[in-house]
Parts: structure tokens; sequence; C-alpha cells
């Protein structure tokens, strides 16, 4: 079968394109005939051996998939042959990758594709949907009529917390870097959006939200706590899910008065029980015609080197030039 795939870690120059073995499905997996894969930070950082995880040799670079059952392996029950379903947190942990023609995958971390999304938008769902979902309700716990900010309205994460926020009664405010961008946060629900290079963005938050916000959804790598934690609402609580290097001061006088919270995770820590409960929400709401993907770029299986090249330009140097997510698509 024909894989993106990597030796040994480092830049994405290593990542080659070409035959590897088809893979069989092992106890409790299923085979599918890859369709579509989404790329995430996540991605680079293993690729690159700057998060220290158990890889396979060679590894194939993806860890968000859709695609088709092919194949249903011993023990495994959850899906027939022809099934079309999606999932995540595939190549991480010692997992072998999804950026192949087929992969095997543990049923337990697959879900059905409903029939109003295509492959590409099901993987462009995957890993930021289940961690907007996590986020959101199994950490910040919000509740209908809450307010929640999240900047980056239009990006990965960002443009599910809004829809999400939407789906479950909120409200939502964000922030994107253009008028088109700040457009699309609009078109996807957000009560409030501003474009951070021309707004005064902690201005135009407290006349939103005078008495403070409940939920702060942080998505940059470099949060200003000294910002955001005198922004919330009297038992606020902030998200923190990304920011590997940061080390940002923490406001304490303005934080613990407050009964304030900071509430910090990674997506694939949470169990594969937990993450179906955020996937069933999505797939609800997709069938709904509450939840949809931004699918910014696509590339072929043949480019996964330049995906890669364009996903780390955009959210390590930010080049501004992704809105959305980054697909290389299979099939």
């Amino acid at each position: 079968m024909r894989a993106a795939f990597v030796e040994q870690t480092g830049p994405p120059e290593n990542i080659k394109v070409g035959d590897l073995p088809k893979p069989s499905p092992g106890n409790g997996q299923v085979l599918i005939r890859v369709k579509a894969v989404a790329i995430n930070p996540i991605d680079l950082y293993v690729r690159a051996g700057i998060v220290a995880m158990p890889i396979p040799v060679p590894y194939i670079i993806g860890s968000d998939v859709a695609g088709v059952v092919e194949e249903v392996g011993p023990g495994a029950t959850k899906f027939k042959v022809g099934d079309r379903v999606w999932g995540s947190n595939q190549g991480l942990l010692g997992r072998q990758g999804v950026a192949a023609e087929y992969a095997a995958i543990d049923e337990a971390l697959l879900y059905p594709t409903p029939d109003k999304i295509d492959d590409a938008g099901a993987a462009a769902l995957a890993l930021t949907g289940i961690t907007a979902h996590l986020g959101l309700f199994q950490n910040a716990r919000l509740a209908a009529g809450e307010t929640v900010y999240v900047a980056g309205g239009s990006g990965g994460v960002g443009s599910l917390v809004v829809q999400m926020v939407k789906a479950a009664g909120g409200k939502v405010a964000t922030t994107a870097g253009s008028p088109e961008r700040v457009q699309l946060c609009r078109d996807l629900g957000a009560d409030l959006a501003l474009n951070y290079k021309t707004d005064d963005v902690p201005a135009k938050l407290k006349e939103w939200a005078p008495d403070g916000i409940d939920i702060w959804f942080e998505t940059q790598r470099e949060p200003n706590l000294e910002l955001s934690i005198p922004m919330l609402r009297k038992r606020g609580r902030m998200i923190v899910m990304a920011g590997r290097a940061a080390k940002p001061v923490l406001p304490l006088g303005s934080f613990y008065p407050r009964d304030c919270q900071l509430l910090g995770f990674a997506m694939f820590n949470a169990s594969p029980a937990e993450q179906a409960r955020a996937a069933d929400d999505i797939n609800r709401w997709v069938s709904e015609g509450k939840l949809k993907a931004v699918v910014g770029k696509v590339f072929p299986l043949d480019e996964a080197a330049e995906a890669e090249k364009f996903l780390e330009a955009n959210t390590v140097h930010g080049a501004g030039t992704l809105q959305g997510k980054v697909v290389i698509s299979v099939s």
C-alpha cells in the first residue's frame, strides 16, 4: 500500500511516500480503506521528535482519519464491512499513523460517519472536535446561557468551540485576523466576532460581558494570563490545551479570591469512553446541521511533506495563510 512515513524523527523533509505492507486487523480492530487524513500540531511534534512518544519504525504520519471498513478483525462487533467511519488518536502513544491507503484501528476509537458530511470533513472534525468537546463539557462544564471566549474562531479548535457553544445554548465571542475570517466566525454562529488586528479586544469583551466571562477557552501557544484572568467572572474557568514551552505570568491576586479555575488537558489522555461521548454529540450535531467542518487546504498523499510544512508554517511560525484544517486526500 502507498503510505507517507518517516524512518527517523526530524524535519518534514524526512517524510517519504512509498510502499509499505498492508496491515491486518488484530483483535478488536477493523481494517479501513482510508479516504482522508487531517493533520494537527501534535502530528508535527511527534514527527519532529519534540514530543517523545514511542513510535513504530517506519512511522506513518497522521492521527485523524475517515474511511470505509474493509475487513473486521476477531472480536470486533461495532462495525460491518462497508460502514463509513471516522476517528482520531492514531499515530500517538505507540499506535501507527493513518496517512496510508489502509489502516488497522481499534474499533473503540472509531465512530460512524454521518450521511451529511464527506470524508474530508469527518477527518477534519476528529481531534479538534473531540478536543473542543472535552474542554467545554468534561473540563469546563459549560451550561446553557453561559458566556465563552475563544481566540481563533476560524481555526481548527476555535471554529468547533464556537459551534458547540451555540449548539449547547451558550453565548460565544471570538477573534480572527481578517475581515473574511471575522465574517466566517459570524457565519458559524459567534455572538461577537472581533478582528484582533484592528479592534480593542479587551474593551469590546468587557462591553459584551460586563460581569465577566464564564469560560475562557485558550487556544494560543503563548497565552497572556495577565490579560485573560481578570476578565473571568467569579467562579470562571480557563481552559488551556496548547503552549508546551510557554511560561506565562499568573496573576494570583485576580485568580484565587474569585474562586477561578485553571484547567489543562490533552485530548489523547481521555479514555475511549470519554472520547466516544464527545463523538456521539459531534455526530448528532452534524446530523442536525448544527456543526460543520472548516477545511482550509487539501493535499494529495504524494504531497504529505508539503502538507506538514504548510501546517507548521501556520501553527508554529504564524504565516496566517490557513483558515480551518489541513487535510490529506488519500483516495
